[in-house]
């Protein structure tokens, strides 16, 4: 970004992981959504998601492999790039993750529990200084979904996270409130806000289509902290 400095306060760390895109860690929820739920794959499952978002005038794509080794656990990795187009020439990103999700407390009506943990290194190249650095997320998440009866569906998320980079860490708390609503049968509606302390919440609205058994497009909108984002997507589980 033109003129921007890289500071690591806890607030600016997490402007800066939401503008970087592709921080591959966090790119766990389900397209289109960012609050993510308590439910994991069934064991011996797979699922393959690639997803383009656009994040102010910062714009980029990643690509994500999940499965499920055990009864209640899924393991996730990701990779990414985006460019921030604000400066000239365009500051660059190349994001790498893991993830892994344990949910001990899965029911298919009322409440399901469980947590997460992530771990991520951002590649940030800019080349108008130039400087190069890398930024490293770790991120420990409770997750809680409740399921009503007529298939709509509620995501909480609490959690906090850390990043470092120059030498420098910064801890923040994150939170977050999904909703799901089912239009059709194959046609979902969710609706959430998400953010961290002493940072004004995000919120976004979306949809995910199931075009065949296994497999979704999704698309969303959203707006937050003076801009605009978005992302489209397309999964398969198998």
């Amino acid at each position: 970004m033109q003129g921007r400095q890289h500071r690591f306060s806890p607030v600016a760390a997490f402007v800066t992981l939401l503008a970087g895109l592709l921080i591959a860690s966090l790119a766990h929820a389900e397209a289109p959504m960012n609050v993510d739920d308590a439910g994991t794959l069934d064991k011996g499952g797979m699922k393959l998601e690639g997803i383009w978002s656009k994040d102010d005038r910062a714009r980029g794509g990643e690509l994500i492999f999940g499965f499920s080794p055990v009864d209640d656990v899924e393991l996730e990795v990701g990779a990414g790039r985006a460019h921030d187009g604000s400066a000239r020439p365009a500051t660059r990103f190349e994001g790498f993750g893991f993830g892994a999700k344990w949910v001990p407390y899965q029911n298919e009506k009322g409440w399901s529990l469980g947590a997460r943990v992530d771990l991520g290194v951002t590649r940030i190249k800019d080349r108008q200084t130039p400087d190069r650095f890398s930024e490293r997320n770790y991120a420990l998440t409770g997750l809680a979904s409740y399921r009503f009866e007529n298939e709509q569906v509620l995501h909480l998320n609490l959690g906090t996270e850390r990043i470092r980079a120059k030498g420098d860490s910064d801890t923040a708390g994150t939170w977050g409130i999904g909703y799901e609503f089912p239009l059709t049968e194959d046609l979902q509606l969710t609706a959430e806000t998400f953010g961290a302390e002493d940072v004004r919440p995000d919120r976004a609205v979306g949809l995910r289509y199931e075009i065949l058994p296994g497999l979704k497009v999704s698309g969303a909108i959203g707006r937050g902290n003076d801009r605009n984002f978005g992302q489209a997507g397309l999964g398969w589980e198998f």
